[in-house]
């Protein structure tokens, strides 16, 4: 059962206040790692953190309705977020977590920055220079076949 992507924005949210960018970055970082640990194989990718795409943009992975949700915010920071705190599953709450404990000290910029040295962004822009605009759609298997071999290296 996919959440909602809201929920994990105010999961995020309930955090810290966060630039759009860095909120957008641990979204991308959330749903990579839940459909890298929680599907078997790259041919049967059913298990989703939520069900919108990323796309390829130049400052790394976008979701376009959420970065459309704050536009207005430009560079400023979102508030965080005081409401109710979703709840998930604890696997899902133990992959957020994690996600939040590796990335969360970041800043935006740093995430684009690491972002922008991994495979599923860099193969999705291909033949795009590096300040065209591109909307090309991130797929789960390039998602899944990157951060499993990360996965498998840790686990050695």
């Amino acid at each position: 059962m996919a959440y909602s992507v809201k929920d994990v924005i105010h999961w995020f949210l309930s955090k810290e206040e966060m630039s759009p960018k860095k909120l957008q970055k641990l979204l991308y970082y959330s749903y990579a790692w839940f459909l890298t640990l929680q599907n078997e194989s790259v041919e049967e990718l059913e298990n989703r953190l939520f069900d919108e795409k990323f796309e390829a943009w130049v400052h790394g992975p976008v979701i376009y309705t959420v970065y459309d949700d704050y536009r207005h915010q430009g560079y400023r920071p979102i508030n965080r977020y005081e409401g109710q705190i979703p709840a998930f599953d604890d696997e899902t709450e133990d992959v957020l977590n994690q996600v939040w404990e590796v990335y969360g000290h970041f800043t935006g910029n740093e995430l684009e920055s690491i972002s922008h040295q991994e495979d599923p962004w860099i193969k999705a822009r291909e033949g795009y220079s590096a300040l065209e605009r591109c909307n090309v759609e991130i797929n789960d298997e390039s998602i899944f076949e990157y951060y499993i071999q990360r996965v498998e290296y840790e686990d050695e």
